[in-house]
């Protein structure tokens, strides 16, 4: 979770930022940040927070509360209006504010621990001497919580059902987490009421999964978009080709143009993560020269032909 900072400070954008600005900002952010290609101590807390603020503000509608409410839009209810809400705050005091708990992480494997619930009744009467009910405090929401859900590319890609167990000082709860197909790293998915109880018969907090990408053995992700390596036969790369592609949307096909050195980049328009919201990430093909690691003497003898015809030098600037 970020702290206090406003989204819009993460984002380094202006509050009457568009749409398409607050998506080049965390592009930008992400590509600057993510924990894959940026390794310096603080950096994947860095990337946390300009998930968690591109979540918010990519979305007009969770947009419009997180400019009402600042960041309580997720305690407050949809029919409450700013003005009622900022009135109600200041009787409420200290009081009023909620607190949030962590799950840690989550996926019904063994080895996962989760907090229980948190009684918000119980914590006040604990603190204060049991003056928290009937004394002024009212009724008090519970507390939003939070557990990591893991994923691996193909089932960040596709979405659907996952069943998901948390297991905490209360026992083991069970939850069916709808995912939506192209969640990114850092994306929470709310299930509304499934947080801590409220007091006084006040309503419960929200769970919050936070997605976490797994690595994955063929594919690298940068914010939507994927890079994979294209592994290509000198001859293929000198004369081009077309080469089959696995993605998570299924097998494809890319030219590659003669002359194609390693190093380079070959785009898959559409083909990296979906968007529901815009546009969809792009895969990159990254091509990489193999040669036989024992070749025949037929391969040898063709290969030595050709040295000796060809005049190109590779560490010659181009």
């Amino acid at each position: 979770m970020a702290g206090e900072r406003d989204f819009y400070d993460i984002l380094g954008v202006p509050r009457n930022a568009s749409q398409d600005d607050i998506q080049r900002a965390y592009r930008r952010l992400a590509r600057e940040y993510h924990p894959d290609v940026n390794h310096d101590p603080g950096a994947e807390e860095r990337f946390k927070e300009a998930s968690e603020a591109y979540d918010v503000l990519s979305d007009p509608q969770t947009r419009r509360r997180y400019d009402a409410f600042g960041r309580d839009f997720r305690q407050v209810p949809e029919d409450v209006d700013p003005d009622t809400w900022a009135r109600s705050r200041a009787g409420a005091g200290a009081g009023g504010t909620r607190r949030t708990a962590g799950f840690g992480s989550a996926g019904g494997r063994p080895g996962y621990q989760a907090g229980g619930d948190v009684d918000l009744d119980d914590l006040l009467g604990g603190l204060f001497g049991g003056r928290g009910r009937g004394r002024g405090w009212g009724p008090i929401p519970g507390a939003d919580q939070e557990a990591e859900l893991e994923l691996t590319i193909e089932e960040a890609y596709r979405g659907g059902q996952r069943s998901v167990t948390l297991t905490g000082p209360g026992g083991q709860r069970s939850f069916d987490v709808t995912i939506p197909a192209g969640v990114t790293d850092g994306q929470r998915i709310r299930l509304a009421g499934q947080g801590g109880r409220g007091s006084d018969g006040a309503r419960p907090g929200d769970l919050y999964f936070i997605v976490r990408i797994a690595p994955h053995p063929r594919y690298r992700l940068d914010g939507r978009d994927l890079h994979t390596e294209l592994r290509l036969a000198p001859w293929e790369a000198a004369l081009g080709t077309t080469v089959a592609v696995d993605t998570p949307g299924g097998e494809a096909k890319v030219k590659v143009p003669a002359g194609t050195s390693s190093g380079g980049r070959l785009r898959l328009r559409g083909r990296g993560l979906p968007n529901p919201r815009g546009k969809a990430g792009d895969l990159f093909a990254e091509p990489r020269i193999m040669v036989p690691p024992h070749p025949s003497s037929a391969e040898r003898k063709l290969f030595e032909e050709l040295a000796a015809e060809s005049d190109f030098d590779p560490r010659r600037p181009q």
